[in-house]
């Protein structure tokens, strides 16, 4: 992954600092300027050796290995003090205090690493008996972040949703979503083209809604991995919700411990399940099987059979549902209409 220009900047300026202040100590004692500046080249060396490996360690992983190293010491701390060096086999031994600092250090060490390697392989919800309440209350008043995925980008439910109160919480729009929207936006295809320019109008109304929090994600990682696994990644980083329309990463996702949001699952959710004797109102549209009938369809798609209404045809009726049929097409419900009932 490319570095930003904020961390090339900082490790110049380190690289900077580390020689002058190699070349200062080792004028203060006497050597020649250049053995200082080695040294300093060096040291800052093994700081981007370091910077390297620990490429994709992110300050969530930082703030847990640093809260899993504090108790592995306090242990070891505890272990040390219960009078263990206190015991004849060790007050008889010829070096006993070399022997004691061995042993406390092997102590103070195991136990730390074992600290930081359970604490990174935790999540956490096993770190809320430290700070009990807190994220409950966070997320009971502001919601978790959402993260958007490319294909509900221009989706104008995202904003419905938001305007009515339904979706919450801060919405994330990873940067490498937004530089595919721009490529798409360019493409001489105009169906693509369009997408992309819709999708950017989006997120631009997004940033213009006055309850809206919008935030850019500049560094998401992982550039070489796919977009699906890089968001999944983004989302458990940042403790965010997924937002998409795809049923495959909803599923990786939730396999992951993250909170997917689908919008073909929302819309299942909320599809109307007609029963006997249930009202609706209903436009007539075309003829059916029978010269009686008449047929109209829902929302969703579903057809209702309308008995003895092909006079009505291109009215909008009142209908009462009388019966219903599973087809291998779907869910066909038959209605009469409710003047005649």
């Amino acid at each position: 992954m490319k570095p930003s220009w904020s961390i090339r900047l900082v490790r110049s300026l380190f690289f900077a600092m580390s020689v002058f202040v190699g070349i200062a100590i080792a004028l203060g004692m006497e050597e020649p300027a250049w053995v200082g500046a080695l040294l300093g080249l060096a040291y800052m060396g093994i700081l981007l050796g370091l910077d390297i490996v620990f490429a994709r360690f992110s300050l969530r992983d930082f703030s847990h290995a640093t809260v899993g190293l504090a108790i592995g010491l306090f242990c070891a701390w505890l272990v040390t003090r219960i009078g263990v060096f206190q015991l004849a086999y060790f007050q008889n031994q010829p070096n006993a205090e070399m022997l004691r600092t061995i042993v406390e250090v092997c102590i103070y060490g195991s136990l730390a690493f074992l600290g930081i390697s359970f604490a990174l392989r935790s999540d956490r919800d096993h770190f809320a008996f430290l700070i009990p309440f807190v994220r409950f209350r966070r997320e009971g008043s502001e919601g978790e972040p959402v993260v958007l995925d490319l294909t509900v980008a221009g989706d104008s439910r995202v904003l419905r949703l938001l305007s009515t109160g339904f979706l919450s919480g801060t919405i994330v729009v990873p940067r490498f979503v937004l530089d595919e929207l721009q490529r798409m936006s360019e493409s001489e295809d105009p169906i693509t083209s369009h997408k992309g320019n819709r999708g950017l109008e989006m997120i631009e109304k997004l940033r213009g809604m006055p309850d809206a929090r919008v935030s850019v994600h500049e560094n998401a990682g992982g550039a070489d991995l796919p977009v699906d696994a890089r968001l999944v990644s983004l989302a458990r980083e940042v403790n965010a919700r997924l937002l998409t329309n795809d049923e495959g990463l909803a599923k990786v996702a939730r396999l992951r411990g993250i909170t997917a949001l689908s919008f073909p699952e929302l819309t299942a959710a909320l599809t109307v399940e007609l029963g006997v004797g249930d009202e609706l109102t209903l436009a007539l549209t075309k003829t059916g099987k029978d010269k009686h009938q008449a047929v109209g369809y829902l929302d969703n798609g579903t057809m209702i059979v309308v008995n003895q209404a092909a006079a009505l045809l291109g009215q909008t009726v009142q209908v009462v549902v009388c019966g219903a049929h599973n087809t291998t097409a779907g869910r066909l419900i038959f209605a009469e209409l409710k003047a005649k009932v």
